[in-house]
């Protein structure tokens, strides 16, 4: 006859229950490094389901909430800091610390140039607070393809830089191939992978799982407003899109770090 108050087992081990991280808020300040041990930095903003921390050096990566994290050795999860709770400085929605408001700046000589109106807007949206502050002015150009000649037409030098943000900057692209004709040391080129700065926009924002595949000889744009179901209006599209971004959370890695990568540059000191 077996008891009902021992397993079958009376001599097995119990099952050890897995140990649950405990939840510390990510203050500004915060200190912690990720789970694998690449990145240490303190924590420089939080957002709904995004950390950013920034290392001694000043470079930033953006992390995702439900990562674990190390704080003094010990295994953590970050939560959002309550209401009124955060202790840090006001931050712009880049992630950078919001500056008292000023009077207006005189723009200076260093540009950046995007394609396209929607980089424009996507840009001036995340990071207009910051440069304004620094005074510098972003222009959109309608496309690339005349690109060496606009850069002719800059002029650039020590004191009047150009950052440019190009879509779709990969190897063997169109894009890759203008961007070559390029060589001056006063001009900066960089790119995202993404077909369309739509793509730079997190899907999880629109409520979708991925950016759908467009068939090949479909026009980008048009072809994702029909996979989601949307009406078959881009300027309508892009309104919803930009909407649904709050901060540079809502953003993919790889179209933060390279606007970041040009304000850098055209900033840098010396330029004007």
């Amino acid at each position: 006859m077996r008891s009902r108050q021992y397993s079958e087992d009376v001599l097995a081990v119990p099952a050890r229950r897995p140990v649950t991280p405990p939840r510390v808020a990510a203050e500004n300040g915060l200190v912690v490094e990720d789970s694998a041990g690449d990145f240490c930095g303190a924590v420089v903003g939080c957002e709904k389901d995004a950390v950013i921390l920034e290392d001694r050096r000043g470079k930033r990566r953006v992390f995702p909430l439900t990562d674990t994290f190390l704080l003094e050795g010990l295994r953590v999860t970050l939560v959002r800091p309550a209401a009124g709770q955060g202790g840090g400085p006001a931050r712009t929605a880049s992630g950078s610390v919001a500056v008292p408001v000023s009077r207006a700046k005189v723009a200076k000589a260093s540009r950046i140039y995007v394609e396209g109106k929607h980089d424009a807007e996507l840009v001036e949206k995340i990071w207009g607070d910051d440069l304004r502050d620094v005074g510098v002015v972003v222009e959109f150009l309608g496309g690339i393809d005349d690109l060496p000649a606009i850069v002719a037409e800059f002029a650039p030098d020590a004191g009047r830089r150009l950052g440019v943000l190009v879509d779709h900057l990969v190897d063997g692209s169109k894009e890759s191939r203008i961007a070559a004709r390029v060589s001056s040391p006063y001009v900066l080129i960089a790119g995202h992978p993404y077909v369309d700065v739509w793509a730079a926009v997190k899907p999880s924002v629109l409520g979708i799982g991925c950016w759908p595949d467009v068939p090949r000889g479909t026009p980008w744009k048009e072809g994702v407003l029909a996979a989601i179901g949307w009406p078959p209006d881009t300027a309508a599209g892009w309104r919803r899109i930009l909407g649904g971004v709050r901060t540079y959370a809502d953003l993919e890695p790889a179209f933060l770090g390279r606007v970041e990568e040009i304000i850098d540059f055209v900033t840098a000191p010396g330029s004007h």
